[in-house]
């Protein structure tokens, strides 16, 4: 009986660590070099090596260069 105490604690202890390692860190904020059109509000951010996409609450996806910040790709989704 003490030995499965003993795991359900550890057990426990486990699971609150990893929710506080994957849902505790707040994610990257919107690079400064990235300018969104007016009007449009972030819902999501991906960083690639070289590009930044941006999901956007209107469901439009915007991809910029991640070193100038200059627009490459407008992507509407349907």
């Amino acid at each position: 009986m003490l030995t499965l105490t003993g795991v359900m604690i550890a057990g426990f202890i486990v699971l609150v660590v990893l929710f506080v390692t994957r849902f505790g860190v707040a994610p990257p904020p919107l690079p400064e070099t990235v300018a969104l059109p007016d009007g449009e509000v972030a819902r999501a951010v991906t960083l690639g090596t070289d590009w930044i996409a941006v999901v956007t609450e209107s469901d439009v996806i915007l991809v910029f260069d991640r070193a100038t910040g200059t627009l490459r790709q407008r992507v509407e989704i349907e």
